[in-house]
């Protein structure tokens, strides 16, 4: 199951959920989830907080409804549960409470901060894991004989994709001393696909060369398990197939066996 807090303002607040005001939407949120938690894991329940209570303190059929019960319930428990790691103002929530975490087009800088961070969190709850365990990976893919062709096949997607997505402040790239684009002193820009590459939350080239670079990662994070590929919006279907039946057919069984 895949949950977020969300971070436009026109999706969430047609919802009432606050945007603009984070601590209040961070509050909201953690008492949704307390509820469907709810719903996963008891037989029957009742909830009483800030925004919700349930059942409503209503008559229902000539008596006082003290808690309800939630069918179909989950076939399979506990629920595995994802969450997006944008900002990283929700880790320490999600780490320490089993959500996994979904980390993507991260320059591998920032993409260690996090898998560390989360980690570290996780260890505060006395929840022991391999370093990149219960995160997955996420970086954009481009296939050809060579990185240039890559590169310049896949540039014109990147950047109409990243003319509308950078403004939203979620460009996790580090500048050289490691810190986050965006913070003072650091670049705030909309990105070029070589800095993409240079940062290698693009993988672009032969098959052969996307390969060693998801073996480089999976050696660097020993719990790391889960890889998620990201395709370049705008990217016409026929091209969009030809690249995913080529990583299936080349890039996919040098990874046979993986659980």
């Amino acid at each position: 199951m895949g949950v977020g807090r969300g971070y436009h303002t026109r999706e969430v607040e047609t919802f009432g959920a606050p945007m603009l005001d984070n601590k209040a939407n961070q509050a909201l949120f953690e008492e949704q989830m307390e509820v469907l938690l709810k719903c996963f894991n008891e037989d029957s329940w009742s909830h009483k907080g800030k925004h919700y209570t349930i059942p409503a303190p209503v008559e229902y059929r000539g008596y006082p409804l003290k808690e309800i019960t939630v069918v179909p319930r989950p076939l399979n428990l506990p629920v595995e549960i994802w969450q997006p790691i944008a900002s990283g103002k929700t880790l320490p929530y999600i780490a320490q409470r089993g959500i996994k975490g979904m980390v993507t087009l991260n320059g591998e800088r920032i993409f260690d901060q996090v898998v560390r961070a989360y980690q570290a969190e996780a260890a505060k709850a006395g929840r022991a894991l391999a370093l990149g365990e219960n995160i997955c990976w996420g970086a954009g893919l481009y296939l050809a004989d060579t990185v240039e062709a890559a590169v310049a096949r896949v540039e014109p997607y990147h950047d109409e994709r990243y003319k509308w997505f950078a403004p939203f402040g979620f460009v996790r790239y580090a500048d050289e001393e490691g810190r986050s684009w965006g913070m003072p002193g650091a670049p705030a820009r909309v990105p070029s696909i070589r800095e993409g590459v240079a940062q290698k939350a693009w993988l672009c080239g032969p098959p052969a060369h996307v390969i060693e670079q998801i073996r480089d990662f999976e050696s660097r994070y020993p719990g790391l398990e889960h890889m998620m590929i990201h395709w370049a919006e705008g990217m016409p279907p026929k091209e969009f197939k030809e690249q995913l039946a080529w990583f299936a057919r080349d890039v996919m069984p040098a990874f046979a066996g993986r659980r």
